[in-house]
Protein backbone atom coordinates (compact mmCIF):
# COMPACT_ATOMS: atom_id res chain seq x y z
CA UNK A 1 0.00 0.00 0.00
CA UNK A 2 1.16 3.21 -1.08
CA UNK A 3 2.19 5.94 1.92
CA UNK A 4 -0.15 8.28 0.80
CA UNK A 5 -3.39 5.82 0.79
CA UNK A 6 -1.90 4.66 4.00
CA UNK A 7 -2.20 8.19 5.69
CA UNK A 8 -5.65 8.93 3.94
CA UNK A 9 -7.03 5.71 5.24
CA UNK A 10 -5.32 6.55 8.47
CA UNK A 11 -6.86 9.99 8.55
CA UNK A 12 -10.61 8.37 7.68
CA UNK A 13 -10.00 5.66 10.26
CA UNK A 14 -9.38 8.37 12.90
CA UNK A 15 -12.32 10.36 12.26
CA UNK A 16 -14.35 7.38 12.30
CA UNK A 17 -13.16 6.21 16.10
CA UNK A 18 -13.41 10.08 16.75
CA UNK A 19 -17.01 10.10 16.06
CA UNK A 20 -18.00 6.42 17.42
CA UNK A 21 -16.49 7.49 21.04
CA UNK A 22 -13.42 5.33 20.74
CA UNK A 23 -11.01 8.07 21.84
CA UNK A 24 -8.31 5.93 22.97
CA UNK A 25 -7.75 3.99 19.70
CA UNK A 26 -8.08 7.19 17.82
CA UNK A 27 -5.57 9.01 19.42
CA UNK A 28 -2.89 5.53 18.94
CA UNK A 29 -3.75 5.96 15.17
CA UNK A 30 -3.21 9.97 15.46
CA UNK A 31 -0.37 9.96 17.90
CA UNK A 32 2.19 7.19 16.41
CA UNK A 33 3.59 6.32 13.04
CA UNK A 34 2.21 3.06 10.92
CA UNK A 35 3.24 1.20 8.54
CA UNK A 36 1.78 -1.40 5.80
CA UNK A 37 2.95 -4.88 5.88
CA UNK A 38 1.68 -7.88 3.46
CA UNK A 39 1.71 -10.97 5.67
CA UNK A 40 0.21 -13.44 3.47
CA UNK A 41 -1.36 -14.27 0.01
CA UNK A 42 -5.00 -16.37 -0.03
CA UNK A 43 -5.32 -18.16 -3.70
CA UNK A 44 -8.61 -18.81 -3.37
CA UNK A 45 -11.36 -16.80 -5.13
CA UNK A 46 -9.23 -15.02 -7.90
CA UNK A 47 -6.18 -14.19 -4.81
CA UNK A 48 -6.18 -11.80 -1.93
CA UNK A 49 -3.36 -10.40 -0.42
CA UNK A 50 -3.78 -10.08 3.18
CA UNK A 51 -2.12 -7.03 4.90
CA UNK A 52 -1.38 -5.65 8.52
CA UNK A 53 -1.69 -2.12 9.47
CA UNK A 54 1.35 -2.15 11.92
CA UNK A 55 1.44 1.05 14.39
CA UNK A 56 4.30 1.20 15.99
CA UNK A 57 3.85 2.15 20.58
CA UNK A 58 6.70 3.39 22.36
CA UNK A 59 7.94 0.34 24.56
CA UNK A 60 6.81 1.70 27.95
CA UNK A 61 3.61 2.69 26.54
CA UNK A 62 3.02 -0.77 24.77
CA UNK A 63 3.64 -2.24 27.90
CA UNK A 64 1.48 -0.13 30.28
CA UNK A 65 -1.62 -1.05 26.93
CA UNK A 66 -1.47 -4.80 28.66
CA UNK A 67 -4.82 -6.70 28.11
CA UNK A 68 -6.59 -3.63 26.09
CA UNK A 69 -4.38 -4.01 23.11
CA UNK A 70 -6.49 -6.95 21.50
CA UNK A 71 -9.82 -4.87 21.94
CA UNK A 72 -7.90 -1.31 20.55
CA UNK A 73 -6.58 -3.46 17.62
CA UNK A 74 -10.16 -5.23 16.72
CA UNK A 75 -11.67 -1.59 16.85
CA UNK A 76 -9.21 0.06 14.63
CA UNK A 77 -9.37 -3.04 12.21
CA UNK A 78 -13.09 -3.10 12.41
CA UNK A 79 -12.63 0.47 10.88
CA UNK A 80 -10.25 -0.41 8.28
CA UNK A 81 -12.47 -2.90 7.04
CA UNK A 82 -14.89 -0.48 6.30
CA UNK A 83 -13.03 1.50 4.35
CA UNK A 84 -11.19 -0.72 2.36
CA UNK A 85 -12.61 -3.94 1.95
CA UNK A 86 -15.60 -1.63 -0.18
CA UNK A 87 -13.20 -0.65 -2.81
CA UNK A 88 -10.50 -4.02 -2.62
CA UNK A 89 -10.66 -7.69 -2.15
CA UNK A 90 -7.70 -7.48 -0.30
CA UNK A 91 -8.15 -8.39 3.73
CA UNK A 92 -6.85 -5.72 6.52
CA UNK A 93 -6.33 -6.08 10.03
CA UNK A 94 -4.62 -3.66 12.60
CA UNK A 95 -1.37 -4.75 15.19
CA UNK A 96 -0.44 -2.80 17.76
CA UNK A 97 3.88 -3.71 18.18
CA UNK A 98 6.23 -1.78 20.34
CA UNK A 99 8.65 0.57 18.68
CA UNK A 100 12.24 -0.26 18.01
CA UNK A 101 14.69 0.84 20.70
CA UNK A 102 17.47 2.72 18.85
CA UNK A 103 19.67 2.94 21.26
CA UNK A 104 23.22 2.50 20.46
CA UNK A 105 24.52 1.12 23.03
CA UNK A 106 21.17 -0.42 24.88
CA UNK A 107 23.39 -3.36 26.34
CA UNK A 108 25.46 -1.21 28.69
CA UNK A 109 22.18 0.50 30.26
CA UNK A 110 23.25 3.74 28.61
CA UNK A 111 20.51 5.74 30.09
CA UNK A 112 23.01 8.56 28.98
CA UNK A 113 24.66 10.33 31.71
CA UNK A 114 24.73 13.89 30.43
CA UNK A 115 27.51 15.13 29.16
CA UNK A 116 27.15 18.41 31.58
CA UNK A 117 27.08 16.33 34.61
CA UNK A 118 30.42 14.26 33.59
CA UNK A 119 32.13 17.92 33.44
CA UNK A 120 30.67 19.24 36.49
CA UNK A 121 32.15 15.88 37.97
CA UNK A 122 35.71 16.61 36.37
CA UNK A 123 35.98 19.89 37.20
CA UNK A 124 34.62 19.23 40.76
CA UNK A 125 37.63 17.32 40.92
CA UNK A 126 39.96 19.62 39.72
CA UNK A 127 38.74 22.30 42.17
CA UNK A 128 39.08 20.11 45.49
CA UNK A 129 42.57 19.07 43.85
CA UNK A 130 41.81 15.43 43.42
CA UNK A 131 44.68 12.99 42.03
CA UNK A 132 42.36 10.87 39.98
CA UNK A 133 44.84 7.90 40.65
CA UNK A 134 45.23 7.64 44.20
CA UNK A 135 48.08 6.12 45.48
CA UNK A 136 48.76 4.40 42.45
CA UNK A 137 50.74 5.60 39.34
CA UNK A 138 48.85 6.88 36.29
CA UNK A 139 49.65 2.99 34.71
CA UNK A 140 48.48 1.06 37.25
CA UNK A 141 45.14 2.69 37.65
CA UNK A 142 44.34 2.68 34.39
CA UNK A 143 45.29 -0.85 33.68
CA UNK A 144 42.33 -1.42 36.60
CA UNK A 145 39.67 -0.60 33.98
CA UNK A 146 41.46 -0.62 30.42
CA UNK A 147 43.77 -2.97 28.42
CA UNK A 148 46.38 -0.63 27.66
CA UNK A 149 48.05 -2.85 25.69
CA UNK A 150 45.36 -2.92 22.87
CA UNK A 151 45.07 1.04 23.33
CA UNK A 152 47.19 3.43 20.80
CA UNK A 153 50.10 5.26 21.52
CA UNK A 154 49.97 9.01 21.08
CA UNK A 155 53.84 8.82 21.00
CA UNK A 156 55.41 7.13 17.87
CA UNK A 157 58.11 5.86 19.74
CA UNK A 158 56.02 3.47 21.93
CA UNK A 159 53.70 0.62 20.90
CA UNK A 160 50.76 0.98 22.81
CA UNK A 161 49.29 3.26 25.58
CA UNK A 162 51.09 1.82 28.39
CA UNK A 163 53.96 3.14 27.11
CA UNK A 164 53.69 6.86 26.33
CA UNK A 165 51.75 6.79 29.48
CA UNK A 166 54.44 5.68 31.41
CA UNK A 167 56.80 7.69 29.03
CA UNK A 168 54.74 11.06 30.30
CA UNK A 169 53.84 10.67 33.26
CA UNK A 170 56.15 8.30 35.33
CA UNK A 171 59.41 8.93 33.29
CA UNK A 172 59.43 12.51 32.12
CA UNK A 173 55.85 13.81 34.10
CA UNK A 174 55.38 16.18 31.38
CA UNK A 175 51.87 15.81 31.07
CA UNK A 176 49.05 17.88 32.76
CA UNK A 177 47.58 15.80 36.18
CA UNK A 178 44.10 15.57 34.77
CA UNK A 179 45.08 15.04 31.13
CA UNK A 180 42.61 11.33 31.45
CA UNK A 181 39.80 13.94 31.69
CA UNK A 182 40.20 15.21 27.87
CA UNK A 183 41.89 12.42 25.98
CA UNK A 184 40.13 10.54 23.53
CA UNK A 185 41.17 6.57 24.02
CA UNK A 186 39.46 6.99 27.61
CA UNK A 187 36.66 9.12 26.17
CA UNK A 188 35.58 10.20 29.70
CA UNK A 189 32.91 12.82 28.48
CA UNK A 190 31.89 11.24 25.09
CA UNK A 191 31.77 7.56 25.74
CA UNK A 192 29.37 5.39 28.03
CA UNK A 193 28.45 5.74 30.90
CA UNK A 194 29.31 2.33 32.40
CA UNK A 195 32.94 3.83 30.92
CA UNK A 196 32.68 6.88 32.93
CA UNK A 197 30.98 5.33 36.34
CA UNK A 198 33.48 2.71 36.33
CA UNK A 199 36.28 5.12 36.35
CA UNK A 200 34.45 6.56 39.20
CA UNK A 201 34.26 3.75 41.01
CA UNK A 202 38.20 3.39 40.54
CA UNK A 203 38.90 6.58 42.08
CA UNK A 204 37.18 5.80 45.39
CA UNK A 205 38.69 2.30 45.37
CA UNK A 206 40.09 1.16 48.90
CA UNK A 207 43.05 0.40 46.86
CA UNK A 208 43.66 3.38 45.23
CA UNK A 209 41.97 5.77 48.53
CA UNK A 210 42.76 3.64 51.69
CA UNK A 211 41.63 6.78 53.96
CA UNK A 212 38.04 6.01 53.89
CA UNK A 213 36.63 9.58 55.27
CA UNK A 214 38.67 10.84 51.43
CA UNK A 215 36.52 8.26 50.16
CA UNK A 216 33.05 8.83 51.17
CA UNK A 217 33.54 12.61 51.25
CA UNK A 218 34.26 11.73 46.99
CA UNK A 219 31.44 9.67 47.10
CA UNK A 220 29.16 12.73 48.30
CA UNK A 221 29.87 14.83 45.73
CA UNK A 222 29.78 12.43 42.88
CA UNK A 223 26.26 11.70 43.87
CA UNK A 224 24.80 15.33 44.20
CA UNK A 225 25.54 15.39 40.56
CA UNK A 226 25.11 11.65 39.47
CA UNK A 227 21.45 10.96 41.44
CA UNK A 228 19.19 13.77 39.88
CA UNK A 229 20.48 12.13 36.27
CA UNK A 230 19.27 9.32 37.53
CA UNK A 231 22.35 7.17 38.97
CA UNK A 232 24.54 6.88 41.74
CA UNK A 233 27.32 4.85 43.30
CA UNK A 234 26.46 2.66 46.63
CA UNK A 235 28.40 0.06 48.62
CA UNK A 236 28.27 -3.15 47.28
CA UNK A 237 30.40 -4.34 50.05
CA UNK A 238 33.76 -3.89 52.33
CA UNK A 239 37.48 -4.99 52.01
CA UNK A 240 39.29 -4.69 55.03
CA UNK A 241 36.86 -2.32 56.78
CA UNK A 242 36.66 -0.46 53.70
CA UNK A 243 33.95 0.55 51.41
CA UNK A 244 34.24 -0.37 47.77
CA UNK A 245 31.64 0.92 45.52
CA UNK A 246 29.50 -0.03 42.50
CA UNK A 247 27.04 2.10 40.21
CA UNK A 248 23.84 1.99 39.75
CA UNK A 249 20.66 3.54 38.24
CA UNK A 250 18.25 5.00 40.48
CA UNK A 251 15.02 3.11 40.20
CA UNK A 252 12.13 4.68 38.30
CA UNK A 253 9.84 5.00 41.21
CA UNK A 254 12.38 6.60 43.25
CA UNK A 255 11.35 9.73 44.33
CA UNK A 256 13.39 13.17 45.02
CA UNK A 257 12.37 12.29 48.65
CA UNK A 258 14.28 9.06 49.08
CA UNK A 259 17.23 10.58 47.00
CA UNK A 260 17.40 13.40 49.58
CA UNK A 261 17.50 10.83 52.46
CA UNK A 262 20.91 9.16 51.10
CA UNK A 263 22.11 12.63 51.41
CA UNK A 264 21.33 12.66 55.05
CA UNK A 265 22.53 9.17 55.25
CA UNK A 266 26.15 10.45 53.60
CA UNK A 267 26.62 13.59 55.32
CA UNK A 268 26.09 11.56 59.05
CA UNK A 269 28.47 9.44 57.64
CA UNK A 270 25.19 6.47 58.99
CA UNK A 271 25.85 3.24 56.96
CA UNK A 272 22.87 1.97 58.58
CA UNK A 273 20.71 4.61 57.93
CA UNK A 274 21.87 4.09 54.46
CA UNK A 275 20.21 0.29 54.86
CA UNK A 276 16.75 1.55 56.48
CA UNK A 277 16.78 4.16 52.99
CA UNK A 278 16.84 1.01 50.47
CA UNK A 279 14.61 -1.09 52.47
CA UNK A 280 12.18 1.76 52.26
CA UNK A 281 12.78 2.35 48.81
CA UNK A 282 11.98 -1.16 47.67
CA UNK A 283 8.94 -1.64 49.68
CA UNK A 284 7.14 1.62 49.09
CA UNK A 285 5.56 -0.40 46.23
CA UNK A 286 5.89 -3.58 46.81
CA UNK A 287 4.98 -3.98 50.94
CA UNK A 288 3.75 -0.31 52.35
CA UNK A 289 3.24 -1.32 55.94
CA UNK A 290 7.29 -2.49 56.14
CA UNK A 291 7.14 1.08 54.42
CA UNK A 292 5.75 2.87 56.99
CA UNK A 293 7.48 0.81 59.64
CA UNK A 294 11.08 1.16 58.17
CA UNK A 295 10.01 4.93 57.87
CA UNK A 296 9.82 5.56 62.00
CA UNK A 297 13.22 3.33 62.23
CA UNK A 298 15.07 6.08 60.05
CA UNK A 299 13.72 8.95 61.80
CA UNK A 300 14.70 7.43 65.15
CA UNK A 301 18.19 6.24 63.88
CA UNK A 302 18.51 9.68 62.45
CA UNK A 303 17.85 10.77 65.93
CA UNK A 304 20.06 8.61 67.65
CA UNK A 305 22.86 9.04 65.88
CA UNK A 306 22.91 12.78 66.00
CA UNK A 307 22.43 12.99 69.69
CA UNK A 308 25.35 10.79 69.85
CA UNK A 309 27.10 12.90 67.73
CA UNK A 310 26.76 15.85 69.62
CA UNK A 311 27.77 13.42 72.89
CA UNK A 312 24.35 13.67 74.38
CA UNK A 313 22.63 10.36 76.13
CA UNK A 314 19.77 8.32 76.00
CA UNK A 315 18.90 5.18 77.36
CA UNK A 316 17.54 2.10 75.63
CA UNK A 317 13.78 2.80 77.02
CA UNK A 318 13.18 5.69 75.42
CA UNK A 319 11.01 5.75 72.66
CA UNK A 320 10.66 7.99 69.68
CA UNK A 321 8.97 10.61 71.36
CA UNK A 322 11.60 11.12 74.11
CA UNK A 323 14.35 11.06 71.48
CA UNK A 324 12.65 13.74 69.30
CA UNK A 325 12.04 16.14 72.69
CA UNK A 326 15.90 15.53 72.94
CA UNK A 327 16.67 16.89 69.65
CA UNK A 328 14.68 19.38 69.93
CA UNK A 329 16.61 20.64 72.85
CA UNK A 330 19.83 20.46 72.01
CA UNK A 331 19.49 21.78 68.31
CA UNK A 332 16.84 24.71 69.34
CA UNK A 333 14.36 23.73 66.86
CA UNK A 334 11.92 25.86 67.92
CA UNK A 335 14.02 29.10 68.51
CA UNK A 336 12.76 31.32 71.31
CA UNK A 337 14.05 34.64 70.47
CA UNK A 338 11.62 35.30 66.91
CA UNK A 339 10.24 38.67 67.13
CA UNK A 340 6.47 38.59 67.70
CA UNK A 341 6.51 41.58 65.51
CA UNK A 342 8.17 39.85 62.65
CA UNK A 343 5.87 38.57 59.77
CA UNK A 344 4.65 35.05 59.88
CA UNK A 345 6.01 34.73 63.06
CA UNK A 346 3.68 32.79 64.30
CA UNK A 347 2.96 30.08 61.72
CA UNK A 348 7.09 29.75 61.94
CA UNK A 349 6.49 28.53 65.27
CA UNK A 350 3.88 26.10 64.47
CA UNK A 351 5.45 24.82 61.19
CA UNK A 352 8.53 23.89 63.63
CA UNK A 353 6.35 22.42 66.89
CA UNK A 354 4.22 20.50 64.19
CA UNK A 355 7.69 18.83 62.52
CA UNK A 356 8.70 17.79 66.09
CA UNK A 357 4.77 16.64 66.45
CA UNK A 358 5.11 14.67 63.28
CA UNK A 359 7.29 11.87 64.73
CA UNK A 360 4.70 11.09 67.38
CA UNK A 361 1.98 10.82 64.68
CA UNK A 362 4.46 8.68 62.58
CA UNK A 363 5.22 6.25 65.78
CA UNK A 364 1.47 5.91 66.14
CA UNK A 365 0.84 5.10 62.14
CA UNK A 366 3.79 2.30 62.40
CA UNK A 367 1.46 1.02 65.76
CA UNK A 368 -1.49 0.78 64.07
CA UNK A 369 -0.99 0.28 59.80
CA UNK A 370 2.92 -0.63 60.53
CA UNK A 371 5.00 -4.03 60.44
CA UNK A 372 5.98 -5.68 64.03
CA UNK A 373 1.63 -6.72 65.04
CA UNK A 374 -0.12 -9.34 64.50
CA UNK A 375 -3.75 -8.72 62.30
CA UNK A 376 -6.49 -10.86 61.70
CA UNK A 377 -7.72 -12.48 59.02
CA UNK A 378 -9.90 -9.83 57.60
CA UNK A 379 -7.55 -6.98 58.07
CA UNK A 380 -6.62 -4.17 55.26
CA UNK A 381 -3.39 -2.77 55.12
CA UNK A 382 -3.08 0.72 53.62
CA UNK A 383 -1.72 1.25 50.57
CA UNK A 384 1.29 2.66 48.75
CA UNK A 385 0.08 6.11 48.76
CA UNK A 386 -0.16 6.12 52.42
CA UNK A 387 3.40 4.88 52.72
CA UNK A 388 4.51 7.81 50.27
CA UNK A 389 3.18 9.88 52.62
CA UNK A 390 4.78 8.55 56.21
CA UNK A 391 7.77 8.38 53.83
CA UNK A 392 8.04 11.42 52.95
CA UNK A 393 7.12 13.04 56.66
CA UNK A 394 10.37 11.30 58.26
CA UNK A 395 12.36 12.43 55.43
CA UNK A 396 11.35 16.19 56.12
CA UNK A 397 11.82 15.58 59.51
CA UNK A 398 15.52 14.36 59.45
CA UNK A 399 16.31 16.29 56.44
CA UNK A 400 15.44 19.06 58.37
CA UNK A 401 17.49 17.73 61.60
CA UNK A 402 20.70 16.83 60.07
CA UNK A 403 20.54 20.68 57.86
CA UNK A 404 19.80 22.24 61.74
CA UNK A 405 22.61 20.47 62.94
CA UNK A 406 25.19 20.65 60.19
CA UNK A 407 24.30 24.85 60.75
CA UNK A 408 24.63 24.22 64.74
CA UNK A 409 28.39 22.12 64.01
CA UNK A 410 29.85 25.14 61.46
CA UNK A 411 28.58 27.95 64.06
CA UNK A 412 30.74 26.15 66.95
CA UNK A 413 34.13 26.85 67.40
CA UNK A 414 36.97 24.76 67.32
Amino acid sequence: MEKERLEETLGTVYALLLAEGMSEAARLVREHPAKAEQTGYDNWNGGTEIWEIQIEIPAQEFARLGAKRAQLEEQISARLKTILETDFQDWYSAKLIPAKVRLKDWRSANAELPRQVRINILDGMRLENVVWCGTLDDVEFLSRIFDLQRLPSTDSRYQDAAGDIWQHCINNDDWDRDWVFNDDRFDLIGGTSDQFLRFLCEVVHPVVRPVRDEAIKLVLHFNEQLRPAGWELYEEERIAGRPRFAYRQVSHHASRVVSRARNVADALDAGWMAKEIERVENAVEQDPALAIGTAKELVETCCKTILTKRGVGFTKSEDLGDLTKKIAKELQLVPEGINDEAKGAENIRLILRNLTQLTNNLAQLRGLYGTGHGRDGQYRGLQPRHARLAVASAVAFIDFITDTYRHREACTPK
